[in-house]
């Protein structure tokens, strides 16, 4: 049943309805996002909805999974992009740096699907010509009028030719999916507070705090259409489960995220996911340091930080 199908009668009525390719997806049941509605030159507000239960983004100890506020985030990105500012389908979109908190409070499932309000601001904009060329998206999310978090993503957006001159060698679509790794054996599930295998993204090696990244490009969701390098939402991904594999944060949920993308991460190269405890944040939370690391190159970093209360994977 798709989310628009789920609706309830608490869904605000916004001017316009929000379709797959708005927001990058081929399947239909994965898009979140369901409306939406300029509030300014440079302002929007969307509706989202969750589902109780998703088949990836899977809730634990009955709270929403954060990873779902984030990809709710990334869908944003696209639509924005296209209805805000006439960026052409088929431009690539580029994440620079992501930013984003969300409430444990406010992430309580319920048998109803959760109806999200995303009130967007958007500055720093950049263009090339009469074309947009980036700009930074701030993000605020309330559920039933209650702050649930924030967001802050700054992106850049490059016609086809362009990308083509950033990727070089991997330019080519079908010839970087051929040449993928396979993924490797992956860790045990609930070590990284998963469910299944299939979603687990480390696979372990002889070094402590060091995983080899699974890109298994056949998976339904991380990899929902083709593309010519590691999705930014797997390498997010990684973050996520490398933090609860930390002995210094085993179970405990993480409320935080603060990621730079550096560089592309290629499909046919071993990238290691290496994480280091770096002790309390400046509210006092359980933080960790991750770094993608590929042909010797740190191509991603990401602080998580930790809510304080130990959390057991519950499907």
């Amino acid at each position: 049943m798709t989310h628009t199908a789920q609706l309830s009668s608490a869904l605000p009525a916004l001017a316009h309805a929000v379709a797959k390719e708005d927001v990058h997806k081929r399947d239909g049941d994965e898009v979140l996002l369901v409306c939406w509605e300029r509030t300014g030159s440079d302002t929007f507000t969307v509706v989202a909805v969750w589902p109780s239960d998703h088949s990836f983004y899977q809730t634990v100890n009955g709270l929403y999974d954060p990873l779902l506020f984030i990809e709710t985030v990334r869908q944003n990105v696209p639509l924005i992009s296209h209805v805000g500012y006439e960026v052409p389908y088929g431009h690539h979109l580029i994440w620079q740096d992501l930013t984003c908190e969300v409430s444990p409070a406010a992430m309580q499932v319920t048998d109803a699907p959760a109806v999200i309000e995303l009130r967007i601001s958007c500055s720093q904009v950049t263009r090339r010509g009469s074309r947009l060329a980036a700009l930074t998206m701030d993000i605020v999310a309330l559920r039933d009028g209650v702050h649930l978090g924030t967001a802050r993503a700054r992106f850049t957006s490059n016609p086809p030719a362009v990308y083509r001159r950033l990727r070089g060698a991997h330019a080519d679509l079908e010839q970087c999916v051929a040449a993928a790794l396979p993924p490797a054996a992956p860790l045990d599930a609930e070590r990284v507070d998963r469910a299944r295998e299939s979603d687990v993204v480390l696979s372990d090696c002889d070094f402590a705090g060091r995983w080899l990244l699974r890109g298994d490009t056949s998976h339904p969701v991380l990899f929902d259409h083709p593309v010519d390098h590691v999705p930014g939402m797997l390498l997010l991904e990684a973050a996520r489960q490398a933090a609860h594999a930390m002995p210094t944060t085993p179970g405990l949920a993480p409320v935080r995220f603060d990621a730079k993308f550096s560089r592309f991460v290629e499909l046919d190269v071993p990238c290691w996911i290496a994480a280091e405890a770096t002790g309390p944040d400046l509210t006092g939370r359980p933080s960790v340091s991750i770094t993608a690391l590929q042909a010797g190159e740190a191509a991603f970093t990401c602080s998580v930080a930790c809510h304080t209360s130990a959390l057991s994977h519950a499907a």
